[in-house]
């Protein structure tokens, strides 16, 4: 009996290890075929397998340096039942074609599961000469020129000509006459000396029917974008690219019986094939603005703008807040405007204002700019707030208009309990420390006796005096590196940089909880590239994300810490026009990387001061 029990135990034991065997986990690459030639295409598998395919996260790519990617990442997922327990497998796979001829190395990729990171190995792939045959062949039987001629993009703006600052509609059209199905992107358009808006953006794709050069195609607008130029000469607009994979019928390559019948179109022979296409250069000439008559208070604003300042209230207490709201509306970009700085009479004391942007991003970039002020006055008395005076380029009139506020009156009275030693008016409180203050002349009943040391300076004294004189140092020492600040904007930027940064992060920490991907990324995007601009002193209209890197490099960051900053900007511009494939999961994932970063690029850049 014991022996049977004991056979038993082993048994279990055995089928145990299998099991651990048969379900553990493993992240694996595999490919169609290692030796391709230089035309060919071929397939990469990147599987996982385990118990729970669904808790994988964070797959990242390998480096796929010596070959173009046509199609992927291309998900899919199985399950099996093996004695009644479950496994799976997840596999992301890509189609390549080779760039160049030679040996080559498909690097690791990774994934997350269970607190654990698992990779891949690499794959060496051997690329052989081929020739313009198997290229043909690799379309479907149809040349590059072919598939150009049936499927490809065209960029087109509104204008080729334009003043500094005034918006260029740019807008980019899928022209087909074959069957496609979803294209994806491959690489975005650069804006380089351009602030970019995004016009109406959209999730599908709608074609209509249109005619190109006397021909008939479908057409679909697959983006619109709003230009702003920030610098003179001439411009260039990067080609957008896209990936798109297009149904083509199979060509009869011989002569073949079999291959003749088969190839009738009552069978309808067809095949996917995936093409690279690639719009056109943009060219923007951008003349600058008038140098004469330019008002002092202009400040770079181009469009058709209302301005309007308004106050809350013209009488109050001292030490009782008032809202002042300064408000331009138009047209033009709103983002980039730079609002007046408010001036206020003796006695007030200001706090940082609010600033509010609300964009409608239609054909015509409109929307408000709302700057609010918190001030409090200090001391009584009839005020003046003097008029406020906004500056702005009319590209419809071609000339400077300029927009002021009234002059605002504010009778400030004193609050109640308050004391004005001057005035004569005491409180309670005075009159009741009155007798205690006064003491009566003592005439008789002495009794004096000589002390051998007498101390006519006591240290409270001294305490008593030294305290407000080390505050008033410290005050007027506070005082000038305000102004010094104030006078400074690059440092004073500089101080500010993580706080503006901060606020920008709440925003789009509520937009994510919101689940506004697209808002959480743009915001994510402004928060990251507002910080780079007032901590490296770039204007808005000069910042480009290569200039910012190129500073950080030459401010001795860490070329690991510089590369976690592209990755994470290119990341934000791609989603911000691709956000189908985002999750909430990956946008959190992101946000928490780059709150990491901007505190990791802060500390550096003060441990360089």
């Amino acid at each position: 009996m014991f022996s049977v029990n004991r056979r038993n135990i082993f048994l279990i034991l055995f089928l145990s290890t299998i099991a651990v065997k048969i379900f553990a986990q493993e992240f694996t690459a595999t490919v169609d075929r290692t030796t391709v030639g230089q035309y060919d295409r071929f397939q990469v598998y990147l599987t996982f397998k385990g118990v729970d395919v669904n808790s994988v996260k964070n797959f990242r790519p390998p480096n796929f340096s010596g070959f173009k990617v046509l199609s992927g990442p291309n998900q899919s997922t199985s399950m099996q039942i093996i004695n009644g327990k479950v496994s799976g497998s997840l596999t992301f796979s890509y189609i390549l074609q080779p760039t160049s001829i030679g040996e080559f190395t498909i690097g690791q990729s990774s994934v997350d599961y269970d607190g654990k990171t698992y990779r891949t190995s690499p794959l060496k792939i051997k690329v052989e000469k081929g020739t313009p045959q198997q290229q043909k062949e690799s379309t479907g039987g149809y040349t590059e020129e072919e598939l150009a001629k049936n499927v490809f993009i065209l960029a087109e703006a509104n204008k080729s000509r334009a003043m500094l600052g005034e918006q260029v509609n740019v807008s980019y059209k899928l022209y087909t006459k074959l069957n496609i199905a979803s294209p994806q992107i491959t690489k975005l358009p650069q804006y380089e000396g351009f602030w970019a808006e995004e016009m109406d953006p959209t999730q599908t794709i709608s074609f209509d029917i249109g005619m190109y050069k006397g021909e008939r195609y479908r057409v679909a607008t697959i983006k619109r974008v709003a230009l702003f130029p920030t610098k003179t000469g001439s411009l260039k607009v990067s080609p957008f690219e896209l990936n798109v994979p297009v149904i083509v019928k199979k060509k009869r390559t011989g002569n073949d019986i079999f291959d003749e019948f088969f190839n009738d179109s009552f069978f309808g022979r067809s095949e996917t094939v995936q093409y690279e296409a690639r719009s056109n250069t943009l060219k923007i000439e951008v003349d600058p603005l008038p140098s004469s008559n330019v008002p002092v208070s202009f400040n770079g604003a181009v469009g058709n703008f209302n301005f309007k300042v308004e106050l809350d209230k013209n009488r109050a207490v001292t030490n009782e807040s008032i809202s002042l709201r300064m408000t331009v509306s138009g047209s033009g970009n709103i983002k980039l405007l730079k609002l007046p700085e408010l001036q206020l009479p003796t006695g007030f004391e200001k706090y940082e204002p609010k600033v509010y942007d609300n964009v409608n991003k239609g054909s015509v970039i409109s929307g408000q700019k709302i700057v609010e002020y918190l001030v409090v006055p200090r001391t009584p008395g009839d005020k003046e707030i003097p008029s406020v005076e906004f500056s702005y380029f009319s590209p419809s009139s071609k000339r400077y208009i300029t927009e002021r506020s009234p002059q605002f009156k504010i009778s400030v009275i004193k609050g109640e309990g308050q004391y004005e030693p001057l005035a004569g008016n005491y409180s309670k409180e005075d009159v009741k420390l009155l007798s205690e203050d006064i003491r009566y002349i003592k005439t008789s009943d002495f009794n004096l006796e000589r002390k051998q040391e007498v101390s006519l300076i006591k240290p409270w004294f001294w305490i008593s005096f030294a305290l407000p004189l080390a505050a008033l140092f410290t005050a007027v020492g506070i005082r000038k590196r305000q102004n010094k600040l104030y006078g400074n904007l690059l440092l004073l930027k500089y101080q500010k940089a993580e706080k503006a940064a901060k606020q920008r992060l709440k925003t789009a920490k509520r937009a994510l909880d919101l689940n506004q991907l697209t808002e959480f990324y743009s915001e994510l995007s402004l928060a990251l590239y507002g910080y780079l601009e007032d901590k490296l002193g770039i204007q808005k209209s000069d910042f480009t994300l290569e200039l910012s890197l190129d500073k950080l490099k030459h401010s001795n960051i860490p070329d690991k810490l510089i590369e976690r900053v592209k990755v994470i900007a290119e990341k934000c511009e791609f989603v911000r026009f691709a956000p189908q494939g985002e999750t909430s999961a990956s946008a959190s994932e992101i946000y928490d990387e780059t709150v990491k970063v901007i505190v990791e690029v802060d500390s550096s850049l003060e441990r360089k001061r």
